[in-house]
């Protein structure tokens, strides 16, 4: 990677993040460039990184050997179109847009592109994210290394061989950290309800799933023996966990992943009819 030229199109939060954990991990600031029609965020983003940028996607393409597609997944085919045929083979595709499917980008692109499709969650914003990665058949090993050095300045990387489970990534991990954060909410709700102040409530509530999350990240422990050693006989906690399980609280965690993996999934059918 200390010799490839990253480009990045499309400005925005993860940009940010992707390019603060490059340079953390001493990329030169000089290997990385950002196109963007938004010009007041690209000198935002020259000024913070000292880095080249441009207006027109086509300049950039001409000059980087990766580029990572970071712009809103409706808005992908256009940028493809405009890039369509002026990429060498070797060119290496990384989409961290959602939703779009890599035969999608390819036939946009015109065919014949190395191509892999990321899904990333917002924990990469503080270098705690965790992306899965998918990687057609024009990625060669050397590529793949590659892609999974830039994503994982950000967090974990996981390969996946069918590109389909990267919905149930995206139900999972890309949405996951809304359902905490529901979670979160939830709890300070009820211990505002309960007495306490919400500044205590929430800051109990943060903490606790923060120190859950670590014990369960270092322990070699299934979160289910974390849970039963946690949850005394005949103790407070029994009594919550049984008042979530006597309300179906798996299923309807099972259900909630499930409707946002469908939901992935159309919108990948409905993306793919852009011509």
């Amino acid at each position: 990677m200390q010799n490839s030229l990253i480009g990045f199109i499309g400005a925005g939060n993860m940009t940010h993040a992707i390019i603060s954990g490059l340079i953390s991990n001493n990329i030169n600031h000089n290997q990385i460039k950002i196109s963007d029609t938004n010009e007041a965020l690209l000198l935002i983003r020259k000024t913070e990184f000292n880095i080249e940028v441009f207006t027109d996607n086509t300049k950039l393409a001409n000059q980087c050997s990766t580029i990572i597609f970071a712009v809103k997944p409706q808005v992908l085919s256009s940028v493809c179109k405009n890039l369509k045929n002026k990429l060498t083979n070797n060119t290496l595709i990384i989409s961290i847009a959602a939703g779009v499917r890599s035969h999608d980008i390819e036939r946009w692109l015109g065919g014949n592109q190395a191509i892999v499709r990321t899904m990333p969650n917002t924990p990469a914003l503080i270098n705690q994210g965790i992306t899965g990665l998918f990687a057609n058949k024009q990625v060669s090993n050397k590529q793949k290394f590659l892609a999974e050095n830039i994503l994982s300045s950000v967090g974990e990387c996981l390969w996946v061989n069918d590109e389909d489970l990267l919905n149930t990534i995206t139900a999972v991990s890309g949405s996951g950290p809304a359902y905490f954060f529901l979670m979160l909410e939830s709890m300070t709700k009820a211990g505002i309800t309960l007495g306490l102040d919400e500044v205590v409530a929430q800051k109990l509530s943060i903490q606790t799933a923060l120190g859950a999350s670590m014990m369960a990240s270092h322990s070699k422990d299934s979160p289910r023996q974390l849970r039963n050693k946690v949850t005394s006989k005949n103790g407070t906690t029994e009594a919550a966990i049984e008042s979530l399980q006597n309300q179906n609280f798996e299923v309807i965690i099972t259900h909630a992943i499930r409707a946002a993996s469908d939901r992935a999934n159309k919108i990948g059918i409905e993306l793919s009819n852009y011509e």
